[in-house]
């Protein structure tokens, strides 16, 4: 592969210091640069000595996280509500790695063990056909020379007036395309041209898609979408008889049955410099500086990666797939450490797309499990990404060389005033007043996927919620619209710019352990009373009660439906041990419903087959530890070019499983996300969407945990306009009375 730079979200390529890995300071402790080096050099050694392989590409290299209960014993954490820890054993340090051999083709998995200071290697596996690791930044990256390269594509976008210099491509996944061999790794690429250096390259899409093969580093098909025009009925009427693939023997623009397509060529820019040519471009100057001050400093700490912050506690790790990663988050209670989650992560997402004229279904990427939401995480700005007084943690990744990425400014860990948190007036005459203001701490981290940026925030609050936010922005992906073409699946978002519908599906793995390592989850649907209006019950007609019930069997209960009618929800439960007054069970309930979406392709199609934990809005599985960690992604270990559903998927999992869910070490899958048609005020830049996903405390605390924040009288807050509301402006007159 001919050298390329770095992709714009990496800082630096490490100088390795010492070949040999230092202590952990922490169990979790993601792997250092150095172990890394140590890692990649260990595997080398290992094949040359012992395998035929000539020439190696690294893809992975990350931990492998010790046992559960070895940590927690590390850690001084029980394993049930009020018990004694367990003594800690020794912890061996392991990491894994996939590569590829590039001579001969095929994916290796290596797992290696720290002993007495160096790394060896206690398996090296060949993977079998069809399982490729994900494609790395410098795949994605390298795609785009092949194409620009590519005689035939330089041909092809010469008949539409685009130079090779001006060609572009974003790299993907191939989805799924059984035209092809699955031992063949490949990538199918978007083309794009770019007239000026910087410009938004998305407002020119060309007319065709590429499939490379990554590995011979050529291209290898050309695939030319069908087009639409109106029919006489008023109807879309495409230019084909089929939306089925055309077969590689054919000529894929003659079966199109339609014209080349030129690129629109209006600029539609987003950076601030090249905005300033439009002259109709003025930006806002009424808006004044909102600053964020903490004159006494942080209220968290930092002890590597361990964050403390108030009377929480948690570990943050990275790792190239799920890129930030929380574990062991316990909150202090009164004095006693409560442990919550084993850890929480996004372990799985797909976006699939809605027009069904080939190639555009092979739209549908697993932004994790193909490509890696670490290997795409941005270095952060001060000031930009993240207000206030900022603490940020790196991220690391190996490359082909088996080097480490550092992303300096990965994670970001900052406080948030988020409004009031609580607040009660005595309305009488001479009635007091109080208002406590909520704060909260913030860890996150945000992601280019090539057009897309996910940003991804866990926040942690004073009454004990835990709450994801994931928030999408970036530039919609799209493609060419002919003049006047109708848009059956989509919207024309800029004139000759179709942009798809599609949606946005995320699997976010929680490994619970609410007071102890042994859970229940207890679904409760919400339902009137059935006796009738005028009964002796229910006289009224207004009774509504709860119903419980606690999932018991993997095969029977592990797979569940939202249900609307029902305002279905779910809880966390820790059954052995109970609330003072209500005698319920201590639990964390999910907060969901904003979220929750149903799969729009059919359950038989080719998204739903690798995507199974998109059927379904709740999966609980028991736990099962082996050499490579816990059960861990719900499509899969080895996501690009899947055919079926995988054998290590959650689906799976559920449908071949046995026993019991009920007080057992489980792990929960939650399937969020939304649903985007997209709309002209999307272009070019996309304001962004919400998805939130919240733990709430039930029946977990005696009382509201935040009865003990006290209120704030903020010296720095005044009246807008002086001399205005005068009487209401006064310092702390306010906040308590």
């Amino acid at each position: 592969m001919a050298p390329s730079a770095s992709p714009a979200t990496a800082t630096t390529v490490h100088t390795p210091v010492t070949a040999n890995a230092t202590k952990f300071k922490h169990p979790l402790d993601p792997l250092t640069p150095d172990e890394i080096n140590a890692v990649s050099l260990a595997i080398r050694l290992y094949t040359t000595a012992n395998t035929p392989i000539k020439a190696v590409r690294f893809i992975t290299c990350t931990l492998v996280p010790p046992p559960k209960k070895a940590v927690l014993a590390a850690l001084g954490i029980p394993l049930t509500p009020g018990g004694q820890p367990e003594a800690p054993t020794p912890i061996v340090r392991k990491a894994e790695s996939d590569f590829l051999d590039v001579v001969n083709g095929g994916t290796f998995n290596a797992i290696l063990s720290l002993e007495d200071g160096t790394w060896n290697v206690d398996t090296c596996e060949l993977v079998g056909e069809g399982s490729e690791p994900q494609i790395s930044p410098e795949e994605l990256a390298f795609c785009e020379h092949v194409v620009r390269r590519d005689a035939t594509v330089q041909a092809l976008a010469k008949e539409v007036g685009v130079l090779p210099d001006q060609i572009y491509a974003d790299g993907w996944a191939i989805g799924y395309d059984d035209r092809f061999p699955k031992h063949t790794r490949l990538q199918q690429a978007f083309v794009f041209a770019r007239y000026s250096e910087h410009e938004n390259l998305y407002a020119h899409p060309l007319d065709f898609v590429v499939v490379i093969d990554s590995l011979a580093e050529k291209v290898v098909q050309i695939d030319f979408p069908p087009t639409y025009k109106r029919a006489k009925d008023g109807s879309a009427e495409l230019s084909v008889s089929s939306t089925e693939p055309c077969p590689l023997s054919e000529d894929s623009f003659m079966e199109s049955k339609r014209e080349r397509i030129p690129p629109p060529v209006k600029s539609y820019d987003f950076l601030p410099d090249l905005l300033q040519a439009d002259p109709t471009h003025k930006p806002r100057d009424d808006i004044k500086p909102l600053h964020v001050l903490q004159p006494e400093g942080v209220s968290f700490k930092m002890d590597g990666n361990v964050l403390e912050w108030q009377k929480w506690k948690m570990h943050v790790g990275f790792s190239h797939r799920e890129g930030l990663a929380l574990s062991t988050i316990t909150y202090n209670d009164d004095g006693e450490i409560r442990p919550i989650m084993y850890r929480l992560s996004l372990a799985e997402m797909v976006v699939p797309y809605g027009a069904p004229e080939f190639p555009h279904p092979r739209k549908f990427a697993f932004d994790s499990g193909e490509y890696g939401m670490g290997t795409m995480a941005n270095e952060l700005s001060l000031g930009c990404d993240c207000l206030g007084q900022i603490h940020y943690l790196p991220g690391t990744y190996v490359t082909h060389s088996g080097t480490p990425f550092i992303i300096k400014n990965a994670i970001c860990i900052h406080e948030e005033d988020a409004g009031v948190l609580w607040k009660h007036t005595d309305y009488r005459p001479g009635g007091r007043h109080q208002t406590v203001r909520s704060r909260r701490l913030v860890v996150s981290m945000v992601c280019t996927l090539a057009n897309y940026e996910y940003i991804w925030n866990y926040q942690f609050y004073q009454d004990g919620n835990i709450e994801l936010e994931i928030r999408l922005t970036g530039i919609l992906q799209v493609y060419v619209a002919g003049q006047d073409e109708p848009n059956p699946y989509g919207t024309t978002i800029a004139p000759n710019i179709n942009a798809h519908n599609h949606q946005h599906l995320f699997s976010v793995r929680v490994d619970p352990m609410v007071d102890g390592l042994y859970n229940s989850v207890v679904e409760s649907d919400i339902v009137p009373l059935s006796a009738p209006t005028g009964s002796r019950e229910n006289f009224a007609g207004n009774g509504f009660v709860v119903k419980d019930r606690v999932l018991k069997s993997q095969v029977q209960d592990g797979a569940r439906d939202f249900d609307w009618a029902r305002e279905r929800r779910w809880r966390i439960t820790n059954g052995a041990r109970t609330h003072e007054a209500s005698g319920k069970a201590a639990s964390y309930a999910i907060m969901m419903k904003g979220g929750v979406l149903p799969l729009m392709a059919h359950t038989d199609s080719w998204v739903a087959r690798r995507a199974s934990f998109a059927h379904k809005t709740l999966w609980v599985v028991r736990d099962k530890e082996g050499v490579d960690g816990s059960r861990m992604w719900p499509s899969g270990k080895y996501v690009p070019q899947t055919r079926e559903e995988p054998e290590d998927s959650v689906g799976r999992w559920v449908k071949d499983g046995n026993g019991s869910i009920e007080n057992e070490d489980i792990v929960l899958y939650l399937t969020v996300g939304t649903t985007h048609i997209p709309r002209p005020e999307d272009w070019p830049v996309m304001p962004v969407e919400h998805v939130n996903l919240l733990f709430k405390p039930n029946n977990f605390f005696t009382k509201n945990p935040s009865m003990d924040v006290p209120g704030t009288n903020d010296p720095m807050s005044k009246p807008a306009f002086n001399g205005a509301n005068g009487a209401n402006g006064t310092n702390g007159a306010c906040c308590s009375h």
